[in-house]
């Protein structure tokens, strides 16, 4: 008998030696898992960073590249009254800034002009880029609205002047004798610089300075 059982025995496992297997498997695959759950979040965390650090570079780029073209070209209000200066900076307006740019790219040759009328206003912590298809427009013209980045608390801008002086409006001085406004309506800054603050990278400054 004593024979008999040692042969069973060498021929399989006891129940006891087979839950201690279960046990030290279910171990091991909790901490695989664990360790699996933690690269999932780790590499979704990385492209959140990645998506995050990319709309922002655009963000700012984009920024940059319109008043790098800043052009000295005023436009007309909606009723064709007044003339509105080539750029208007007030951050007392709901529009932060609005400017002429050149270089609006023509890939399907439209019948239209290259320069572009822009503006910049922060809407709900979002900052946005609104954008006419002709310079002087009317009423009836539906500007488009881009969403550019989130997260944002303020934008803020200053310009330098020829004599280096450094201004928080633009334009500097309005006057009701219509051929000096025209002539200050075609005025520009030497430079601006924009200080962009977010909720998560705090405050990111550029200066640019304006060709021509």
């Amino acid at each position: 008998m004593s024979e008999a059982n040692s042969r069973m025995r060498a021929g399989g496992f006891t129940l006891l030696e087979v839950l201690v297997a279960i046990a030290i498997f279910a171990v091991v695959g909790m901490l695989a898992l664990t360790g699996y759950n933690q690269l999932v979040k780790q590499s979704e965390r990385a492209g959140e960073t990645m998506a995050r650090v990319r709309a922002v570079q655009i963000a700012v780029e984009r920024l940059s590249q319109d008043l790098e073209q800043l052009e000295p070209r005023p436009i007309r209000d909606p009723l064709g009254q007044t003339v509105q200066s080539a750029l208007i900076a007030d951050a007392r307006t709901s529009t932060l800034l609005q400017f002429t740019r050149a270089g609006w790219t023509n890939p399907a040759a439209v019948q239209r002009s290259t320069l572009q009328r822009v503006a910049y206003h922060i809407e709900n912590g979002k900052l946005y880029r609104k954008y006419w298809p002709a310079l002087d427009s009317t009423l009836s013209t539906e500007p488009a609205d881009v969403e550019l980045l989130d997260k944002v608390r303020s934008l803020k801008t200053r310009f330098m002047m020829a004599n280096g002086q450094w201004v928080e409006q633009w334009p500097v001085a309005a006057t009701s004798n219509a051929s000096t406004l025209i002539g200050a309506s075609r005025n520009r800054p030497v430079a601006v610089e924009f200080a962009l603050e977010l909720e998560d990278w705090g405050l990111i400054k550029r200066m640019v300075e304006i060709a021509g």
